[in-house]
């Protein structure tokens, strides 16, 4: 018998990507990949188009289907399932203002991350059904139904039939339960104005539906939790990606509920749970360091690496959009302990030593809310091909930090789901990890603990 593929699509913000995986091993096939238009607000039907251009002669070659999107994104249908208005994307803000609203409507922070896991932000879906409610209302009362991006592509696959979504994606409308695993369509409605039509909540590994030719499609999820599936996280793990922005994810067997709004509770795409805590400055703080020096990233690495450990006392807060762990939306950057003495390689290290700490402040607030140690560090993202940040990271993490290999983990994740329904095993399958190298270096917490002097002297500055 030959090898049966699987398919995993990763619809993210810029494009959607697929990958035609082996069922048995896990090892990629084929690829492709079609554009996103730019923009906060898209019409839907671009998805589509871009999802069809980049499975066309994939899908065909697939046994099972999965797919995993933007999270939060609000689609709006009406009665005949059409889009009442261009989804507004997770990234989109105009619902801020709501999104206070509904924190202060829930009890506050505290009383909101206990309603539905995280505390209220603009990102969020219930907050921008608000929005819609309040600034469009005839949209608003047009709507019969709410997918998030995930959900619409897989209903589309389908051939339009059941409505459906997973616990990992639903856990980020602000309208789903953590703690009970399922969905408040109280909640929904008191942000819609009006009860609304929820699609329903499939299990992990089911499969809710079949394509036009016949391949099982299974249930999809978030890219976050597509990416913890992809990278197999386990206990005491936490995969750090440092992207446009920084992000510390874990897998975990209880729900979280932060009432500091630091780390959103998630729920993960195998029946646990996945908090989460982001900071808003990722692997840009590597460019601004490299336009600082007028250097290009190579010489940027050779410079930090030439410096010793602590860089001279020079010390980085790297809050050059404001910053969200810890939560100082007007911050700006600010570098402290500069000398006379001051070397070009130390201004670099500092870069790099104060990018970590940031992360490692996120790295830190999983840990107390979740009580569970970190093991060990998974490191991805652009900013994770920096042979300065992976050799300095461990002296920062005070653990091992693995490098996988560069993959596209959300859209193998969502491979690895479509193989695990069309299975019907009682877990995953295990495929083969994608390379990874490890580093380790001597723990040197004085890194970490003059960034946080600095990092608490500086709170409620502007």
């Amino acid at each position: 018998m030959g090898s049966q593929y699987v398919l995993g699509i990763d619809s993210s913000t810029q494009s959607c990507k697929a990958v035609l995986v082996d069922a048995g091993t896990g090892e990629v096939v084929d690829q492709r990949r079609m554009p996103h238009p730019e923009g906060t607000q898209i019409d839907p039907a671009r998805w589509l188009e871009a999802m069809d251009g980049a499975t066309d002669g994939l899908l065909e070659r697939a046994a099972a289907v999965s797919v995993a999107g933007q999270q939060h994104g609000m689609v709006a249908l009406d009665a005949d399932g059409e889009p009442v208005r261009d989804a507004m994307l997770w990234n989109d803000t105009s619902s801020a203002p709501q999104a206070k609203d509904l924190v202060a409507e829930l009890g506050g922070p505290a009383g909101c991350a206990d309603a539905v896991g995280s505390v209220m932000v603009a990102s969020l879906t219930a907050s921008k059904l608000r929005w819609m409610r309040e600034v469009e209302p005839d949209n608003a009362g047009r709507t019969a139904s709410v997918l998030l991006p995930h959900d619409y592509l897989t209903w589309q696959l389908g051939g339009r039939q059941e409505m459906t979504t997973d616990h990992g994606d639903a856990s980020g409308t602000g309208y789903y339960s953590t703690s009970k695993r399922e969905f408040r369509p109280d909640l929904a409605a008191s942000a819609l104005g009006h009860e609304v039509i929820l699609p329903r909540l499939a299990g992990p590994r089911e499969v809710v539906g079949n394509t036009r030719g016949g391949a099982k499609i299974a249930a999809g999820t978030g890219d976050n939790m597509a990416a913890a599936l992809g990278l197999d996280l386990g206990p005491g793990d936490v995969c750090v990606s440092i992207g446009t922005s920084g992000v510390a994810s874990a897998v975990v067997e209880h729900s979280v509920h932060d009432g500091s709004g630091l780390v959103t509770g998630f729920v993960d795409a195998t029946g646990r749970y996945m908090p989460l805590a982001c900071t808003l400055n990722g692997a840009p703080v590597l460019d601004f360091g490299a336009r600082m020096l007028g250097v290009d990233h190579k010489e940027f690495t050779r410079l930090a690496l030439g410096a010793q450990t602590g860089s001279g006392g020079a010390v980085l807060l790297p809050y050059l959009g404001g910053e969200r762990t810890p939560n100082r939306p007007n911050a700006s950057g600010l570098m402290h302990g500069l000398r006379a003495t001051t070397s070009r390689e130390q201004f670099a290290r500092a870069i790099v030593e104060g990018l970590l700490c940031s992360m490692k402040d996120a790295v830190a607030a999983l840990e107390n809310a979740t009580g569970v140690s970190t093991g060990r560090i998974l490191l991805i993202g652009g900013g994770a091909q920096s042979e300065a940040v992976r050799r300095i990271a461990p002296e920062v993490f005070g653990v091992a930090v693995d490098v996988p290999a560069t993959a596209e983990y959300v859209a193998l994740g969502a491979a690895r789901q479509a193989a695990w329904a069309m299975s019907g095993a009682a877990v995953p399958p295990s495929w083969e990890p994608v390379g990874s190298k490890r580093y380790e270096a001597a723990h040197r917490p004085d890194i970490y603990e003059r960034y946080a002097v600095v990092r608490d002297a500086t709170e409620g500055w502007e």
